[in-house]
């Protein structure tokens, strides 16, 4: 039986075409052998990691037996399997790998992705827990963690990303996410208005307990949770995915310590790392409006490099207005886009660029583009 890490090893990450009925095959053959806790489900386009953080944190505070699955990693895959407040053992990994490899024939373990088999070896990690957050990777209706019956969905802000599997229509992308949700559900305000249509929508057709944070919240206990969050130094759009989060602990029947909560997102989302560098791993366009609109009137020399699926001269531009320069890291990734094309349209936006080297502590730095922008920055700097 082969150790977990080389067996990940051989499979590969990205895949140009899925088999959608596989990992509910699989699923039906691990079903009964398979503990379920209760899942709450997050789909979204942007703050499902901070979201489901959060969330989990505040179960965790009410002496909960709580997991939370995020993806994917910066540098540690266990980062993707965090459980009661700490990211999984390797020990506790690889017990639960030799548990779900010894579940399956050679032939189906070989033939899950690497994000279905790691779907179903968390969820052997979670076998003893109360609440299980599970965040979708992709899409949501025929995401691989939409196999499991949820006890709640939460619905984080929607827009375009993805399209290569998702489309271009606003309209398709969240019907595609909106499918997933099931018994209770409850969304984020949403930028673009017909998503809200959408989301009833499918919501009565499923028969599903639709719900907005305002159901939940009042202007008076959101006030309050903004209030708190800002003094510990929250910025606004994770503000705005903590009241989501906050809305379906209420949901759920308990409540939590603001404060301590505010101090619990994930690593890379806007994480000051240094004196005069933060980091986040948003990769599109409302990643990027948010981000402007939170450091509006501060300038920063941006460490970026882009997928070539990404709208990056838009995202360039809105990040425009706080960039002072932009330095290009080098990123081993089969889907950066070519340099060429990245000059091309830094250049015609008229910000000075150049290749990235290392830090100036003269220089407020911002490092933006994807998760493997974020790992090649901290696995080559030393602050």
């Amino acid at each position: 039986m082969p150790k977990l890490q080389p067996f990940l090893d051989r499979k590969p990450l990205y895949y140009d075409e899925i088999d959608l009925e596989r990992m509910p095959r699989t699923y039906q053959v691990l079903k009964e052998q398979l503990a379920t806790p209760k899942i709450i489900h997050v789909v979204g386009t942007n703050g499902k990691g901070t979201t489901g953080r959060f969330l989990a944190s505040a179960l965790l505070q009410n002496g909960l037996n709580v997991g939370h699955y995020t993806s994917p990693h910066i540098l540690s895959f266990n980062e993707r399997i965090w459980l009661n407040g700490e990211n999984v053992d390797e020990r506790v990994l690889e017990a639960a790998h030799q548990k779900l490899f010894g579940l399956l024939t050679q032939e189906q373990a070989d033939a899950l992705s690497y994000f279905e088999y790691t779907t179903f070896l968390a969820m052997v990690v979670y076998e003893k827990c109360d609440y299980v957050v599970l965040e979708a990777g992709l899409g949501g209706e025929f995401d691989a963690t939409n196999v499991f019956e949820k006890v709640l969905s939460l619905f984080t802000p929607i827009d375009r990303d993805h399209q290569a599997f998702l489309g271009d229509s606003i309209e398709g992308i969240a019907k595609t996410k909106f499918r997933s949700m099931q018994n209770v559900a409850i969304s984020a305000r949403q930028p673009h208005p017909e998503v809200e249509k959408i989301y009833y929508e499918i919501a009565q057709q499923k028969g599903c307990d639709a719900k907005q944070i305002d159901d939940l919240l009042s202007k008076h206990e959101e006030e309050e949770i903004r209030s708190i969050a800002s003094k510990e130094g929250l910025v606004s759009y994770l503000q705005d995915n903590l009241l989501l989060a906050l809305s379906g602990l209420k949901l759920l029947g308990f409540k939590a310590d603001v404060s301590a909560l505010a101090k619990a997102p994930l690593f890379g989302r806007l994480t000051k790392i240094g004196q005069n560098v933060l980091l986040d791993v948003g990769h599109n366009v409302l990643a990027a409006e948010a981000i402007a609109s939170t450091l509006k009137g501060q300038k920063f020399t941006l460490v970026y490099n882009s997928y070539r699926d990404k709208d990056y001269a838009v995202i360039i531009r809105t990040l425009k207005p706080i960039i002072e320069s932009i330095e290009l890291i080098d990123v081993d990734d089969v889907r950066i886009e070519q340099r060429s094309r990245l000059d091309a349209v830094i250049k015609a936006e008229g910000i000075p660029l150049s290749k990235f080297a290392t830090i100036d502590k003269n220089k407020n730095y911002l490092v933006f583009g994807s998760f493997s922008v974020a790992e090649a920055f901290l696995r080559r700097i030393q602050l």
